[in-house]
């Protein structure tokens, strides 16, 4: 109703700027201020004030009385306030808002036809996954929702750095130390076992004798060459190492959850033979050059050189990565990557050399983000010192434990959950929290994490959507328990307060949120839209009693609350933050 309540809006200024002469490249639609009880406004008055020689409130007056609300579907009223022309929705409006978020699916868009693959976190399986890099399947994650709601076919890719220089050290040190020479493991999982080795063989490169290091690096070296001639043995000794550190890896990512449709391996365009094909097509470009015993291209925009092919024969990360890009070329309608900010530049030469091959490079989006710090400061994988993301998650479940055994005590709760509830609780609140924290800033801007933030139910913050959803949860259940069950039609006319029709409007919002924030790649638009509407909410639930409620008005109500736990719900689902039932 919202996004054809908007059609409607752009139409009605449309002809009313062209019945007056005036431009139409900028209608100036957005929210209204807040104490106006329309669904959309324009400022356009403002623009034109120059154009027109006249103060904005009387453009906005002329621009009202232009518009005709009988012509336009969903348009009750067109009214002035100062420079505002402010669009007022039909019964009709609030009629269908309030029976179409009553389906499951409520704010899934209809199929664009377009698949999309949206790869992410593709963190190197060196070792465990460390909160420094958590915004990656975070934001990975909730853009491959968006996407999804928004009618793609999507799928999440996983790409598998296995060809590079740290896996090659990792399987040399793999086949050299002895378990027996290694610290015990932080954990009794592959990754947490694996990355000992890892962290011997760094140590081993950095204190051994010049002749031991010369040993090592020529076995490394092997490794690599074997890669590069697609030879079997090497491949399958590569693998073992791989494959169980990032089974491990996917153990943790499971826990947020941020799940993956496939694992592309970077080898795999080593050994099918497009990365040679790609070293031959880049040879051929004007811009290629061999310098410093180095195949590279010259990019003009970039100062520094693009290398592709190493003196000794040996490709590089970016190089297969074109080739990968290539492949998500042939397979995909659109690509979107999520990549950390120290990516930037490698991104940016990608892009440019992909647009020098011939391809449209606008099928191609990137999502950069910035890192996530504790209070305590930076973080580092390399020398062992970071916090992991499992150590995260189960603080985040800890202290939402605490917090919700808190709350039964003080409120003499205690009977009403069993263990098991507060347990699911902690683990959907806990989790909850850190997804939301993460998720609901915009990724360029740095992030340092907060428990009294993250874990607060009164703030703007995931407990505080949660408590939500469970409020409307228990209402209803109460109501059925009663023999009050939402009905299957209702009439909103029966909802004429001003905080049923807030609440009303912003439920509608919601599918027209998830445009934006999918045409946008900004999930965080979805995290603020939740806070807008739990507010909403919460203003409702003070001013208008439920069940209590006499004739009409308590079934319309019921339906209304019924309306805000779906779209809270599946508002929740789009970030991957549970929705409890109960708290």
């Amino acid at each position: 109703m919202y996004l054809s309540f908007r059609s409607a809006v752009v139409a009605a200024m449309g002809d009313a700027l062209s019945a007056l002469d005036f431009p139409t490249d900028d209608l100036g639609i957005e929210r209204p201020p807040e104490d106006v009880p329309a669904v959309l406004a324009s400022s356009v008055a403002y623009r034109l004030a120059d154009v027109a020689g006249a103060p904005p409130p009387e453009i906005a007056a002329d621009l009202a009385a232009e518009i005709d609300p009988d012509v336009y579907a969903y348009l009750e009223d067109v009214e002035t306030r100062g420079p505002y022309v402010n669009f007022l929705p039909s019964d009709r409006y609030f009629d269908e808002t309030l029976e179409a978020a009553q389906a499951d699916d409520y704010g899934t868009l209809p199929d664009t036809g377009e698949s999309v693959v949206v790869e992410h976190t593709s963190a190197n399986p060196t070792g465990p996954v460390h909160v420094g890099r958590a915004r990656n399947p975070i934001v990975g994650d909730a853009l491959a929702r968006v996407l999804e709601y928004a009618g793609n076919d999507v799928e999440r890719h996983y790409y598998v750095n296995d060809a590079g220089r740290q896996i090659a050290v990792f399987t040399w040190a793999y086949e050299t130390f002895e378990e027996s020479a290694l610290p015990e493991p932080e954990r009794d999982s592959p990754e947490y076992e694996m990355v000992r080795y890892y962290r011997k063989g760094n140590d081993y490169l950095e204190e051994a004798s010049e002749s031991d290091r010369e040993a090592a690096e020529e076995a490394i070296q092997a490794i690599l060459q074997g890669l590069e001639e697609g030879d079997e043995e090497t491949y399958e000794r590569v693998s073992e190492v791989v494959d169980t550190v990032l089974g491990g890896m996917c153990g943790t990512l499971g826990r947020l959850p941020a799940e993956f449709d496939e694992f592309v391996k970077e080898t795999r365009f080593m050994r099918d033979g497009s990365t040679d094909d790609v070293v031959d097509r880049l040879k051929d470009l004007d811009a290629a050059v061999f310098e410093d015993d180095a195949w590279q291209l010259d990019l003009p925009d970039f100062e520094k050189n693009l290398v592709f092919l190493r003196s000794d024969g040996t490709s590089l990360y970016t190089t297969r990565d074109l080739a990968h890009h290539e492949w998500k070329f042939d397979n995909f309608d659109r690509a979107v990557t999520v990549l950390g900010e120290d990516h930037k530049l490698q991104a940016d030469q990608l892009s440019a050399t992909l647009d020098l091959l011939g391809h449209d490079t606008d099928r191609l989006q990137q999502v950069f983000y910035s890192w996530v710090n504790l209070p305590e400061g930076g973080m580092s994988t390399r020398e062992g010192t970071g916090v992991d993301l499992d150590d995260l998650l189960d603080e985040a479940i800890d202290r939402a434990r605490d917090e919700v055994e808190n709350r039964l005590e003080d409120r003499q709760r205690s009977d009403d959950l069993d263990s098991d509830d507060v347990e699911r609780i902690a683990h959907q609140v806990g989790i909850g929290a850190v997804r939301y924290d993460v998720v609901a800033k915009q990724p360029t801007k740095g992030i340092t994490f907060e428990w009294e933030r993250a874990l607060d139910f009164e703030a703007q913050s995931a407990p505080y959507v949660q408590y939500v959803h469970a409020r409307c949860c228990g209402i209803i259940e109460e109501g059925r328990g009663a023999g009050q069950e939402v009905p299957d039609a209702v009439d909103a006319d029966a909802l004429t307060t001003a905080a049923e029709r807030d609440l009303l409007r912003e439920i509608a919002r919601f599918p027209a949120v998830i445009e934006q924030a999918a045409d946008e790649l900004r999930p965080h638009v979805v995290a603020t839209y939740t806070r807008d509407l739990a507010e909403a909410f919460n203003v409702f639930y003070r001013e208008c009693p439920v069940l209590d409620a006499d004739g009409e008005t308590r079934p319309a109500r019921l339906a209304l609350v019924a309306a805000a736990r779906t779209t809270i719900a599946n508002s929740l689902d789009v970030l991957g933050v549970a929705a409890p039932e109960s708290m």
